[in-house]
This record gives C-alpha cells, sequence and structure tokens, in this order.
C-alpha cells in the first residue's frame, strides 16, 4: 500500500473507511426515513378522509408513547397551570 492511499484510510488517527461507511449507512437510513414518513403521511391523510381528527390522533399516539405515571404527572402540571391562570 503506497503511503498516499495510507493518508486516505488513516487521517489523523481517523479511519476513513470507516467513517465513510457510517455515513453511507446513515444517509441510506436517512432514504428509508423518508419512505416511512411519507408512508405515515399517507395514512393520516387516509384518516383525515375518513373524517378522523388527525390532530387528535397526533396527540393520542404521543400519549400512548409514555407511561401511566409520567401521563399523570403531566396531566396534573397542566391542571396546575391552568388553575394559576385561570382557565378552569
Amino acid at each position: 500500500m503506497s503511503e498516499e492511499n495510507q493518508e486516505i484510510k488513516d487521517v489523523n488517527g481517523v479511519d476513513a473507511s470507516r467513517l465513510l461507511s457510517f455515513i453511507e449507512k446513515i444517509e441510506r437510513l436517512e432514504e428509508e426515513k423518508k419512505a416511512i414518513q411519507s408512508d405515515i403521511k399517507d395514512v393520516f391523510d387516509e384518516a383525515k378522509s375518513a373524517n378522523f381528527d388527525v390532530k387528535a390522533m397526533k396527540e393520542i399516539i404521543k400519549l400512548r408513547k409514555k407511561d401511566d405515571m409520567e401521563r399523570q404527572e403531566e396531566d396534573f402540571m397542566l391542571d396546575t397551570y391552568k388553575t394559576a391562570l385561570g382557565m378552569v
């Protein structure tokens, strides 16, 4: 291996070929993510056309990701703040 090729493979202690491998993998995953996001948008569009409230569905999805204790703590804080602002 020539010295020039070695510099490409190892630059200041950085394994360039391994770095490139990670970068390319992330780029592929980003493309897959775009495709999945497009699929999710299509499902929301379908739900909207069936007269479902997409905003409410997104909120339900966020809530389902949390455990019961986390939801209760959030609800308590929201109720406390709403009461403090006279919104209840």
